[in-house]
């Protein structure tokens, strides 16, 4: 199964309130023919944006390969959250990988949120960027975790966030469902699909070759790469592979240890402004506690873009909007009468461990994926890492690439069944 193809039109954007309010996309050509170049990026996701844009400004002659178009997987359809930290609690990376470590993969989450914010001010990307997120508890028995949790963080980090009880919670985010939060002022939101095509504007810009609909069918390894396409061929010295979630059987390595996983997103219609602040009242994201997430935010144009429900399976529901609608209106009852104008899903890349999954290949190709539903800060920030490594500075690459990411059990040979099961598993203890 092919899951460029399996769910979606070549070339055309996932029907999503996305695509419909995004800045004009520019076109760029197809490969034809052969053609050479320092270094060829595979994928058009932050990952292979950041790290084109970063290694034309260093002035290597960059070539980024997408088989749809810049944006068009993941990176242009998520909740568009740009979050701190890593996936994985600072308390848990301390235990398992040692104080140091953690507070080392702490640093560079913090960077990568400036990083975004920095590349949206100097390139001028317009993406409705608001600062915010406030994570919510699904479970009584998780608001002290919660509590313990930002305690932590202040005491060992210097980080500060806001602990809301179940009264001050209600009053941020109308929903019954919760029972205590956090507020973590120092993350926020944005709109994907405008940031990634903005990161497209910039590295080409700076002199990075972007060809779309050129869909790479395999790599010949060697001291010279060859990239080949349906039509064409790069010639490179190195490469960085950034598919992430559409990696495919194009380097088994990865896909051992990198599982894609879909998610879905629903928008409801423009809502009357009362409501709306209602609903979030100080316009930050909401992301609650359960393991198969609930993701929500408001538009520009005050609609709720809500995210969430698990998936057991590769081909997308018939139904996305009446799918997750059913989650939303366990989240904000409220809104049972309210219309859902636009409804899809995407694929994104989990790991065993929920951390970002780097690595080398053979001495001149990189590979960076597995985000775990935290891309939008550090894809970005591990594109720019890769272009470092690129240019002989690895050691910032290598603090993620040290972190030891287990293989799936059976490998890609077992990822549906795999899948199947884990996401009923973790279905079923978001519910007890």
């Amino acid at each position: 199964m092919n899951l460029l193809y399996t769910n979606d039109a070549p070339g055309v954007d996932a029907p999503s309130w996305y695509a419909a309010s995004a800045a004009r996309r520019p076109e760029h050509p197809h490969l034809h023919g052969e053609t050479r170049a320092d270094i060829c990026v595979i994928g058009g996701g932050y990952t292979g944006l950041s790290a084109a844009l970063h290694l034309a400004e260093r002035g290597f002659d960059t070539v980024l390969l997408d088989a749809h178009r810049v944006g068009w997987g993941a990176s242009g359809r998520n909740g568009g959250q740009v979050g701190s930290g890593q996936r994985v609690g600072q308390e848990t990376l301390e235990k398992t990988l040692g104080p140091e470590h953690a507070r080392r993969l702490w640093d560079l989450a913090e960077e990568a949120k400036a990083l975004v914010r920095g590349l949206i001010a100097r390139h001028g990307i317009a993406c409705d960027l608001r600062a915010g997120i406030v994570h919510a508890a699904h479970r009584a028995r998780l608001g002290p975790e919660l509590e313990r949790e930002a305690a932590h963080l202040a005491a060992h980090y210097g980080y500060e966030t806001e602990y809301l009880d179940r009264a001050a919670l209600r009053a941020l985010v109308d929903s019954p469902r919760y029972h205590a939060g956090v507020i973590d002022p120092g993350a926020a939101h944005l709109h994907p699909l405008d940031y990634a095509l903005g990161l497209a504007r910039a590295a080409a810009a700076a002199g990075a070759r972007i060809h779309e609909r050129s869909e790479v069918a395999g790599v010949e390894r060697g001291a010279k790469l060859r990239i080949r396409t349906g039509a064409g061929v790069v010639v490179a010295d190195q490469a960085i592979l950034a598919c992430n979630g559409y990696l495919g059987g194009l380097f088994p390595e990865v896909a051992a240890r990198v599982m894609p996983i879909n998610n879905f997103i629903i928008a409801t219609e423009p809502l009357p402004d009362t409501l709306a602040r209602t609903l979030i009242a100080n316009d930050m994201a909401v992301a609650d506690t359960k393991f198969v997430v609930n993701y929500f935010r408001l538009s520009a144009d005050r609609r709720l873009l809500f995210g969430g429900t698990e998936s057991y399976g590769y081909r997308f529901p018939k139904d996305i909007k009446r799918l997750v609608r059913k989650a939303m209106l366990e989240v904000y009852p409220q809104l049972r009468e309210t219309r859902i104008d636009y409804g899809w899903g995407g694929t994104l890349a989990i790991t065993m461990n929920r951390l970002p999954h780097l690595t080398r290949f053979d001495g001149n190709i990189l590979s960076a994926s597995g985000y775990s539903g935290h891309g939008v800060a550090m894809a970005t920030m591990a594109g720019a890492l890769a272009a470092e490594a690129m240019a002989g500075q690895a050691e910032r690459f290598d603090i993620l690439a040290s972190v030891p990411t287990p293989r799936f059990p059976g490998g890609a040979a077992l990822r549906s069944p795999l899948l199947a099961a884990a996401m009923l598993w973790y279905a079923l203890r978001d519910r007890l």
